[in-house]
């Protein structure tokens, strides 16, 4: 018997969620009121039961108190019944434009404002993300990316450390990434630019990707950055952090910032232990 109860902020992907646990071979109910919780436990855990998956969906509701969702989750563990909880997350930015685009309601709005009710909403589950299993931000998360991570988790059974790392090539003469965690420079490699042959290529054509690796210092520097990350991601996933965004860039983030973004990606979907993408942000500019 597999458990799993997915909850999350309003607007981050839940529903998306149970659709690809569903996909998986999973029982999924949803929004089934917190007093009969017990009951539903009993009848697919009880004799004859042949369910072997069973996924519960579990929201902030503005009619009903989500403290009986959190006695009901510390009574699962106090009787130590195994379950795995996966909590949905997203930025608020990104929460407001999802529910604008949407036209939807905040169940936690009422008559306040939009804000006010993501704020409510995320005090209400703070407890509830701190003890969750997996947690996945879905800020800019892929649907394709969610999907391989859920497939990695429950069906191919490997390690998962609620880690995902965002890999950006981008132009410095465009602008820093805002959302960037770490920042690497690149312009000390001889630019493609300005040989004819190769200016109107990218990173990604192979004539502009062997002319920037054909330098020791392009691999010299992969292979510092390689170490680096080794050091780092550990230790990002043992403070709990959930996104990490690894911003390289030239100038105008065409050749060398594509060409070494995309040879880090490659060397760090060999670990593969964290949920991984690739964005060239300014290669077609």
């Amino acid at each position: 018997m597999r458990f799993v109860i997915v909850t999350g902020m309003s607007g981050a992907g839940k529903q998306t969620a149970m659709k690809m646990l569903e996909d998986m071979g999973f029982y999924c109910v949803d929004n089934l009121p917190v007093p009969l919780i017990d009951k539903f436990i009993e009848l697919f855990t009880g004799p004859g039961s042949e369910l072997s998956k069973v996924a519960l969906g579990l929201d902030v509701r503005a009619d009903q108190d989500f403290t009986e969702a959190e006695h009901m989750l510390q009574s699962l563990r106090r009787k130590q019944y195994p379950f795995e909880l996966i909590f949905m997350d997203a930025d608020d930015r990104v929460l407001i434009k999802r529910y604008k685009e949407s036209r939807r309601v905040h169940p936690l709005a009422g008559s306040d404002s939009l804000e006010s009710g993501i704020k409510r909403e995320r005090r209400i589950l703070e407890n509830v993300k701190k003890t969750a299993d997996y947690v996945f931000d879905t800020s800019d998360l892929l649907t394709r990316v969610l999907k391989e991570e859920l497939d990695r988790i429950f069906l191919q059974g490997e390690e998962f450390h609620s880690l995902i790392i965002r890999v950006v090539s981008f132009g410095f003469k465009y602008g820093i990434p805002m959302d960037a965690d770490l920042v690497f420079d690149v312009r000390f490699l001889p630019n493609p630019y300005y040989i004819d042959e190769l200016k109107r290529m990218s990173g990604n054509d192979a004539p502009v990707h062997d002319y920037v690796m054909s330098f020791p210092e392009a691999t010299e520097f992969l292979d510092k950055l390689d170490g680096l990350l080794r050091f780092l991601i550990p230790n990002y996933v043992k403070e709990g952090k959930h996104q990490l965004v690894i911003a390289i860039g030239c100038t105008g983030g065409r050749h060398r910032s594509v060409t070494l973004a995309s040879e880090l990606y490659g060397r760090l979907k060999e670990h593969g232990k964290y949920g991984l993408t690739i964005t060239h942000r300014d290669e077609r500019l």
